[in-house]
């Protein structure tokens, strides 16, 4: 049987794992009937709306009073060894809904400080950057040389332009460069992970900026060598797919290398739903180089008439002078629950350090 996502990360064990920490901080809590309002509703509602159903249940059972409600909260958490599980969300949400004023501001900003040790306050952190920018972003200073690794990765994440399910800000990306210098040579992955994110958001918007960044950063040399690599091969993974050219030369490859590709050959021009697109191609090269080789495929969209791509990788490979490699690859075309697929013409196309080298047509047949 097939689990759904919402009912393993939200379900009755956590919601009553929860109702008894609020419990232990606030006698008066209706545990029972938090309970049985909460999961009454949990069946029809989505994972974002569960935990909005939560957040919305605490007020009702916990007093009406918002500073009180919080340190009843962030007492329910004294005996919680930090963690990361959706339960802990609706506390966010809580001060996002209720603290985000300017009379609040202060206790409210630093709550959410204390909450992303339990689930990241990076969703509920969106309205005070838009709210209040200034005052949010002399937090995020803060945050960004804390001593916990989650307030510090708070400092990144909550400032990223293009977060994943999450308000828009109002806020210039180019201001966020302060922040991430404190963090790109953190000794946890788990905050490099989000710098790299951070730099991959803004590369959609300005690729030329990001490698002003990690070429400083590269200088500067205060990051491992293996995270700093991690941090570039992640920071600059859109604008590769995209074919900038500044973030080849940065990588160390070249625009144009003298290369011939011969051979490019399709097995099949017309494949089922559920079949392979089999194609191969020899690359051959005139001098020693460095190559990353990618194909794209171009999708027809019926619905709005206008075509869209995607990028997918082959190799990375140094190749000598006079020597050949040939691909051969296999691309499945299969039901997806990210991309609607259409019945004709598409493309695919091999793309070689950046630069499109050759193309070919072929049909795809979805069954009605």
């Amino acid at each position: 049987m097939k689990i759904l996502l919402k009912n393993l990360l939200l379900n009755k064990k956590k919601v009553g794992y929860l109702a008894n920490l609020i419990f232990t901080a606030y006698p008066k809590f209706q545990k029972e009937e938090f309970q049985k309002d909460v999961l009454g509703e949990f069946p029809k509602l989505e994972l974002k709306e569960r935990i909005t159903w939560i957040e919305v249940n605490i007020r009702k059972y916990i007093p009406k009073n918002y500073k009180q409600t919080l340190i009843i909260l962030v007492n329910s958490l004294k005996n919680v060894d930090e963690t990361s599980d959706f339960i802990f969300a609706p506390m966010s949400e809580f001060v996002q809904k209720n603290g985000c004023n300017k009379n609040d501001l202060k206790i409210s900003l630093k709550t959410l400080g204390e909450f992303t040790k339990y689930f990241s306050a990076e969703f509920a952190i969106r309205d005070f950057v838009n709210k209040f920018p200034e005052e949010t972003f002399e937090k995020f200073k803060e945050w960004s040389l804390s001593k916990n690794k989650n307030q510090r990765r708070l400092a990144s994440e909550g400032l990223r332009p293009k977060l994943p399910w999450a308000k828009k800000i109002d806020f210039d990306y180019k201001r966020a460069e302060e922040i991430l210098d404190n963090l790109y040579f953190d000794k946890s992955r788990y905050v490099v992970r989000s710098v790299a994110n951070h730099l991959n958001d803004i590369s959609k918007i300005d690729p030329d900026f990001v490698i002003a960044i990690l070429r400083k950063w590269k200088l500067q040399n205060k990051q491992t060598k293996k995270e700093m690599d991690y941090l570039i091969k992640h920071s600059l993974r859109t604008s590769i797919k995209k074919g900038h050219k500044k973030s080849f030369h940065f990588l160390g490859y070249k625009s144009n290398p003298k290369i011939n590709i011969q051979n490019f050959i399709i097995k099949r021009n017309k494949i089922h739903l559920g079949e392979y697109l089999e194609f191969s191609v020899d690359v051959f090269s005139k001098n020693n180089e460095s190559l990353l080789i990618d194909y794209k495929i171009i999708y027809p969209n019926k619905r709005n008439n206008r075509k869209s791509e995607k990028v997918f990788k082959i190799k990375k490979c140094k190749v000598l002078k006079n020597e050949i490699i040939t691909i051969n690859k296999k691309h499945l075309f299969k039901k997806m629950t990210t991309k609607k697929l259409y019945s004709g013409k598409h493309t695919i196309k091999i793309q070689i350090n950046g630069e499109i080298y050759c193309e070919k047509a072929f049909f795809l047949v979805i069954p009605n």
